[in-house]
């Protein structure tokens, strides 16, 4: 999707966010701690080797990917999975607010039903959706 500009090569702009995306989804196929290089093909053409180095860096700075060195190059890998990152963004979101029991009650209050009880269930450890789930 587009937000009607277009590149330098008269590609569509990616949205915000979209790139780092399409990375994240390269890197969880892949399965495995991957090159830069290896990201750029999966990826497809259109992009320069150093913005996707660029993108890596970033998201590793941002916590996202872990990097390390194989031989004389570095490689990338998710430091969780979908769900997991989606967690670690509400809980980096939580942390900066001051109350953080107004924003609790706020988000539980907007849970549907069904959020609630299985909310409820994995807070009682009755269930784990995953089958992962640690007492904590």
């Amino acid at each position: 999707m587009s937000d009607g500009r277009y590149d330098g090569a008269g590609q569509p702009r990616r949205r915000p966010g979209e790139l780092e995306s399409e990375v994240l989804t390269t890197l969880w196929a892949a399965g495995r701690p991957t090159s830069p290089a290896e990201v750029l093909q999966a990826l497809g053409g259109g992009l320069a080797y150093t913005t996707v180095v660029t993108i890596l860096t970033r998201m590793v700075d941002k916590g996202v990917l872990t990097r390390a060195k194989a031989g004389r190059m570095f490689t990338y890998q998710p430091v969780a999975d979908a769900s997991g990152l989606a967690a670690r963004r509400m809980l980096a979101q939580l942390e900066r607010e001051n109350d953080k029991a107004q924003v609790l009650v706020h988000f539980v209050g907007a849970l549907s039903p069904a959020e609630e009880n299985l909310l409820r269930a994995i807070l009682t450890d009755d269930r784990s959706p995953a089958g992962d789930h640690e007492p904590g």
